[in-house]
């Protein structure tokens, strides 16, 4: 029988040592698991938790043992002080016994007794110990009781009060529930809440977009036959709301110029009612192979789909009307679902900021007259956010901001800016902001 506490430990030792994403990984240990009868929600709950919490479990172990033979203490070792811990800690249904005993057999198995008896030590020493003393700095207790680098945290800082960091924080180490789309082309909403009230899985809607539905029951959902058959898809509420700013209409043409791995233009198509034409581009061959599968489980028809790098597609011509620029950002919004995101911080922001850069001033050049661009990303930052669109603004005097407001439930609208901040509506932290492109002769 698979040992899933080893092929967690595998998972997260990738992803921790070698920078890889979890998700493609998970996939396929998952597969392994169903193989062999067994039920991969353990693996998804270990792996996604030790990557999330791994800067607040590395600081309790810290407390247990010498501060100089800890840091010296192979990272692979931590990873299995990290999964006992997390057991003990965030694990209500695994009893103190068997997380101890499972993660020390497994040291045991892969490191020798010498190991097994340190990782045992720890893990005890932090049974017997009444309560973990945190940093009083404000900063430095955010990032080791909530796991997060104090870059990121200083960042937030800048934006909101300590308590509504930590309200931050706390959402996004919350276990993500599931938002579900539903396919209009194919079925109604009240039919699909129907359909799994019979199952007895409870779905519940949402003001923010007419097509959600959010549920806990994300395994039962993604593993029935009517996803394969195209009733529905999972997407975020906040990123359905960015296509509803775009307000996609029915023989339209549209220009998706980084549209994979396929969410929001899928969604295009469903509101234009398989009509128009929609021109989905994206370099990254694995995501146009998606956006093509998601499009034919859909049983969309009106998407072009081209592999090539958004700034070389062409011929550039104002063709379309209208726009959609969901650029490549530091994804600070997805921290919930995108557990490793948070430690990745190997991106150079002004790379991304240049390339958001050209990437609005390339996508304008595609709107016709009384068009409209769309701008979006899934960050938190000003700078890749408001800084952005209002430096375009500046340099393109024909282009105007359209509130909103006009199109999307106000409580999600800031300054004229669709904006969701995570602890407060509790989905994805997105930004996206609309602007007309003004016909010739004309002042609007």
């Amino acid at each position: 029988m698979i040992n899933i506490r080893l092929e967690a430990f595998k998972v997260i030792q990738k992803v921790l040592l070698k920078n890889t994403f979890s998700g493609q990984l998970l996939l396929q240990t998952s597969k392994k698991i169903k193989k062999d009868k067994q039920k991969p929600e353990l693996l998804y709950m270990l792996v996604k938790g030790v990557i999330k919490m791994q800067a607040n479990l590395d600081f309790i172990a810290s407390q247990f043992t010498d501060p100089h033979k800890y840091s010296s203490t192979n990272k692979k070792i931590k990873i299995l002080i990290y999964l006992g811990l997390f057991q003990l800690i965030y694990c209500d249904s695994i009893s103190e016994y068997a997380a101890v005993n499972e993660t020390v057999a497994l040291a045991k198995k892969l490191y020798g007794d010498k190991i097994g008896k340190f990782v045992n030590a720890i893990l005890r020493e932090y049974l017997r110990s009444e309560k973990i003393e945190y940093p009083t700095d404000v900063s430095q207790r955010l990032a080791f009781q909530f796991s997060f680098p104090l870059k990121t945290i200083n960042s937030w800082l800048e934006y909101w009060t300590a308590e509504e960091v930590e309200n931050l924080c706390k959402y996004f180490n919350e276990v993500p529930k599931l938002h579900m789309r539903i396919n209009t082309l194919a079925t109604e909403r009240q039919k699909v809440i129907e359909y799994f009230r019979r199952r007895d899985l409870d779905l519940y809607e949402t003001n923010a977009s007419a097509n959600i539905l959010i549920t806990t029951h994300g395994q039962g959902i993604l593993n029935d036959v009517a996803f394969s058959e195209g009733y529905y898809s999972v997407q975020d509420a906040s990123a359905a709301m960015v296509i509803e700013l775009l307000q996609p209409e029915q023989d339209e043409s549209i220009l998706d110029l980084f549209a994979g791995p396929g969410g929001k233009v899928t969604y295009i198509a469903e509101l234009m009612k398989n009509s128009g034409e929609i021109i989905a581009v994206d370099k990254f061959p694995g995501k146009t192979k998606r956006i093509k599968q998601a499009a034919e489980r859909l049983k969309i028809t009106n998407i072009k789909i081209i592999t090539e790098d958004a700034f070389k597609y062409g011929p550039v011509a104002p063709a379309f009307d209208k726009v959609l620029l969901d650029v490549p950002c530091t994804g600070s919004g997805v921290f919930q679902k995108k557990a490793e995101l948070r430690w990745q911080l190997n991106q150079d922001l002004n790379e991304l900021l240049k390339i958001q850069e050209n990437a609005l001033k390339s996508g304008a050049s595609f709107v016709k007259d009384g068009g409209y661009l769309v701008y979006s990303t899934c960050s938190l930052n000003k700078r890749e956010n408001e800084q952005q669109v209002e430096n375009f603004l500046l340099r393109h005097k024909n282009f105007k901001l359209i509130s909103a407001s006009d199109f999307i439930p106000a409580e999600y609208v800031e300054s004229g800016f669709l904006k969701t901040i995570p602890f407060k509506h509790r989905m994805d932290g997105v930004f996206a902001a609309k602007m007309k492109k003004m016909e010739k002769n004309n002042n609007f």
